[in-house]
């Protein structure tokens, strides 16, 4: 896709999601044999559910026939959300992590470390190490510039934030 396509789709749908208090995450027009399919993904910070996505997915698909963004051709639309080991890109997705455990690759060394976020702020993300081997964890702080990539890891086991608070 190029970028002033992309940066049209952006310019043309962003409006759209924001109005419903949510974000858009990422646009993606791709190639799947003869067919042309754009992915859009959607996201807040209390997630997104199948409701909001249908909903969505009508007013976008609305849009895109007034204009003229993906051109002539068919396509098809697909709206989704991120999913559960989304890559975290942008400092709200670091907040929207909180609590979570999250697979670092560090800048120097290319070093990865598993740890829970507990804190967010403007400059890095304050974590628990799990100790190993009946060791407490141990907290380290972790400045944005010090991460290479960071992903959510899917915790078959933990416990939801209802859970804990009763």
């Amino acid at each position: 896709m190029s970028t002033t396509q992309s940066e049209r789709l952006r310019e043309l749908l962003e409006p759209l999601v924001s109005s419903k208090e949510l974000d858009l995450e990422e646009i993606e027009v791709a190639s799947v044999g003869r067919k042309r399919v754009l992915r859009v993904v959607i996201d807040s910070d209390d997630g997104v559910d199948l409701d909001q996505i249908a909903d969505v997915s009508r007013e976008l698909s609305e849009k895109l026939d007034e204009s003229d963004a993906m051109g002539e051709g068919e396509y098809t639309l697909e709206v989704g959300s991120p999913g559960a080991e989304r890559p975290l890109t942008e400092h709200r997705h670091y907040l929207r992590a909180v609590g979570r455990l999250v697979k670092f690759q560090l800048t120097e060394g290319g070093d990865e470390l598993i740890a829970r976020i507990l804190e967010v702020d403007d400059e890095g993300v304050d974590l628990e190490v799990p100790g190993v081997k009946g060791r407490k964890p141990t907290a380290r702080r972790l400045t944005f510039d010090a991460i290479a990539k960071a992903r959510v890891e899917v915790e078959f086991n933990r416990k939801d934030k209802k859970e804990e608070e009763a």
